[in-house]
């Protein structure tokens, strides 16, 4: 429950049902949320994962270290969010919504979580939530590309760990506070599927949501971007894949390969490891460097210091963000 002792000015500005839009990373959920943003009455958070992070089994994280986590936290340094240290944990995250409204001058806000969203309702009880999902297979092969995966066996633990999280979450919400989206028809047919998620905030669908083209490197929806697991990865990638996920995929309404089954073996599940692995390490020494990735595991997992750790942080940061540019 929330703490109401002691309310202030903005502790008393409580955003009782802010919506949430859920699903795995690199499920389509940028694209969607830009479309979300580029309606005149919404303004959308991205990447809101710093508000449940942190947030223990019991209780609330300890505020002067979660002061301290989000010094060197890049996606909400690029927010420009206040800390309000006067508020609890529970308001201290409610300001930010607070304050992406203000910012934008919009009635309404929501913000994007791929992990951990079940904690969202241990701030606020009665939010709402848009479940985006997208093929697991285009989910496993584009984790690859971003370095977190260094394989499409592991690639795909993201999508299953996500849907595994929605499919518990889902059975505790009334059916009134939810909604489903399939990337696949939120390419192909937009307007459609904007109505409906319109219909579901309680506002009117417009043609804005879809001039995000105009002013974001992402472009209109192309059909060409669904499916392209079938021209992009192989017969064996998508064995593998299915190895993992081919049950959940059936349920949630897509076509599997039809190629034969694979069973993964302990050994060449234990392959596909060291191979992830070593290719998330070749990754992040292209990205940033040797010596930057050397000093960030040693002062990390070796000689714990931080005021280093911080330094090695930012320096990180700021070639991250050359790359999002």
């Amino acid at each position: 429950m929330v703490d109401t002792a002691n309310l202030n000015k903005a502790q008393t500005d409580w955003i009782a049902s802010p919506y949430f839009l859920v699903g795995a990373e690199r499920s389509g959920t940028t694209l969607l949320r830009l479309m979300l943003s580029h309606h005149p009455q919404l303004a959308w958070c991205n990447e809101f994962e710093y508000a449940v992070d942190l947030i223990p089994e019991q209780g609330w994280p300890a505020l002067d270290s979660y002061y301290d986590w989000l010094e060197n936290h890049r996606i909400f340094l690029a927010t420009g969010f206040t800390l309000d240290r006067t508020l609890d944990y529970p308001h201290l995250i409610n300001s930010f919504l607070i304050q992406k409204r203000t910012q934008t001058q919009k009635e309404m806000v929501g913000a994007t979580v791929h992990r951990h969203f079940y904690r969202l309702l241990r701030i606020w009880p009665d939010a709402r939530f848009i479940h985006l999902m997208r093929d697991a297979r285009d989910v496993a092969r584009s984790c690859i590309s971003m370095g977190w995966a260094g394989n499409v066996w592991t690639g795909v633990e993201r999508w299953i760990e996500a849907e595994k999280l929605w499919e518990s979450l889902v059975q505790t919400l009334p059916r009134d506070r939810w909604m489903e989206v399939k990337y696949e028809s939120l390419i192909t047919d937009s307007p459609t599927i904007l109505t409906q998620v319109c219909e579901f905030l309680g506002i009117d669908y417009t043609p804005a949501m879809l001039s995000y083209a105009q002013d974001t490197t992402y472009s209109s929806p192309d059909p060409k971007l669904i499916e392209q697991w079938r021209r992009k990865l192989s017969e064996w990638e998508i064995r593998l894949v299915e190895s993992r996920s081919a049950e959940m995929l059936a349920e949630r309404g897509y076509a599997l390969s039809n190629l034969e089954p694979l069973e993964v073996s302990p050994w060449l599940a234990k392959k596909l490891k060291l191979q992830d692995r070593w290719a998330k390490l070749l990754f992040r020494i292209k990205r940033f460097g040797l010596g930057l990735v050397i000093a960030d595991f040693l002062t990390r997992r070796v000689i714990p210091f931080q005021p280093w750790q911080k330094q090695i942080q930012k320096k990180m940061n700021e070639i991250s963000i050359q790359y999002l540019k």
